[in-house]
């Protein structure tokens, strides 16, 4: 998970206070802090939410000043702790789901997050309403045309270095870099000025899973205050923020927030990964004309030199089995070299096999080859395509329905390209979402909260002044 981040971030001696210790407050204190949360919340006319490692702690990411936090471990000298699944397949938590229905319901307006794990854009939030401070370790960035590519594979490298794509824009193609900050680097203008906008802006800040020790960044809340805003921290250790909060809360975060929703009668909704791969077929006629040297490729749609991370291994098996002979890839790129007349019509049966952290073992697709027939290129409307795939993982609560989002041909080398989409995770918050029974009797509470009328005061902007400094 963020064992390889750490590992790839160049050394340094002092990486702030680590081995922090833990603190719960009583249950009947998460309850009654968590009513007040949510009370706030419904008042709340512009909310920002700050988020932190603690967020991603249940999703399988080790945090880093935990007491089981990477950093404490390393300066302990003890063992890290090894990923329970591939980075690239971290699912978002009930939190991040959470945050999706606050920004579609108009209350949540700006996310400020520290992590690099990808789980804010993974599971919805609109990049606009997004600020990356240390970037994103799924992210590539153009740095002629500024074009940003959200892949489905970790990138090699961090420090803003240069990747081994280019951009994709026809008119630029430049090399693309990482987005990633190491120590030394700056923190991107373009986030720090959105998150300072929206944090001046803020009714609340709401600052989840984060030990708001390092500057510039923990010092964004604060810029709330100044207009009148207020700044409430969720999180298990304590931190220097903590009295200028007017909340408080030492829990886990999901516990928190589960509760937070169930109040204010919100539903977390399930969480669905769909990911997409391109099956590629070449042919060329041979010197003699007699037959068609064609060429499967099974390939990732984010360009040539990119992995296909989510898929272990094809087997290609062929509906006329007196013809042809079966076969398994095992190695990428995925490719099998075949021949056959230019009559002969036959239909492939393809069987993924997906790795770990995937829903679903594996699936099979049909793909039908006529060299004769001419190929008809359509290109759906794609974010249609997506939709009712996730309505239909949805309702049959399961993964490994597919659909084809694009179908095109290229001439030299001749080369059918068809774009197939496949739900690869479907997870479910619902059950998790009922944090506290007691709240689910409690009418008065129900009560409270949506009669509440919230009204924004007019709050007097400042500006603060502009800072620097790397990672947190």
């Amino acid at each position: 998970m963020s064992l390889g981040y750490a590992e790839k971030l160049s050394f340094i001696e002092d990486v702030g206070n680590v081995g922090m210790k833990e603190y719960f407050d009583s249950p009947h204190a998460v309850r009654e802090k968590t009513e007040r949360l949510a009370m706030l919340i419904k008042r709340c006319k512009h909310l920002v939410v700050f988020t932190g490692a603690g967020i991603s702690t249940s999703c399988g990411i080790p945090d880093f000043r935990g007491p089981k936090g990477i950093w404490t471990l390393q300066r302990e000298g003890k063992v890290l702790p090894e990923a329970s699944l591939p980075f690239h397949r971290a699912v978002p938590s009930l939190t991040h789901m959470a945050l999706i229905v606050l920004e579609k319901a108009g209350i949540l307006k700006f996310v400020i997050s520290q992590n690099v794990d990808g789980l804010h854009l993974r599971s919805g939030i609109p990049r606009e309403k997004l600020a990356e401070l240390h970037g994103n370790s799924f992210m590539e960035a153009c740095p002629s045309c500024g074009a940003e590519y959200f892949r489905d594979f970790e990138v090699e490298t961090i420090g803003l270095k240069e990747t081994s794509r280019r951009c994709s824009n026809t008119e630029c193609g430049a090399r693309l870099k990482d987005t990633v900050l190491d120590w030394e680097d700056a923190l991107p203008p373009k986030e720090m000025d959105a998150a300072e906008k929206h944090c001046r802006m803020a009714d609340i800040v709401l600052c989840l899973g984060t030990s708001l020790q390092i500057t510039p960044a923990c010092n964004l809340p604060l810029k709330a205050l100044r207009g009148g805003g207020k700044v409430v921290i969720v999180n298990l250790q304590k931190t220097p923020k903590d009295k200028k909060a007017c909340l408080v809360i030492h829990e886990l975060v999901d516990k928190v927030v589960a509760g937070v929703m169930e109040l204010l009668n919100m539903q977390i909704p399930p969480f669905v990964r769909i990911d997409l791969f391109q099956v590629i077929l070449t042919q060329a006629l041979s010197i003699d004309g007699r037959y068609v040297n064609w060429t499967l490729q099974v390939a990732s749609d984010h360009g040539p030199k990119a992995v296909l991370p989510f898929i272990k291994s094809v087997e290609v098996s062929f509906l006329d089995k007196e013809d042809y002979k079966a076969a398994t890839l095992i190695t990428q790129p995925f490719r099998l070299k075949r021949r056959t007349i230019p009559s002969k019509a036959f239909e492939m049966v393809l069987k993924l096999n997906f790795s770990d952290g995937c829903g679903c073992s594996s699936v099979e697709i049909d793909v039908p080859v006529d060299f004769q027939a001419s190929t008809d290129c359509f290109n759906f409307n794609k974010d249609v395509v997506l939709q009712k795939l996730r309505d239909k993982a949805i309702g049959e609560s399961k993964c490994g329905q597919t659909a084809v989002v694009e179908r095109k041909t290229i001439l030299t080398p001749k080369s059918d390209i068809t774009v197939h989409a496949i739900v690869t995770n479907v997870i479910e918050y619902s059950q998790t979402c009922k944090a506290f029974p007691d709240f689910l009797t409690n009418g008065d509470l129900k009560g409270s909260l949506s009669s509440i009328n919230g009204t924004k005061s007019s709050r007097k902007r400042s500006k603060g002044s502009k800072k620097r400094k790397s990672r947190s």
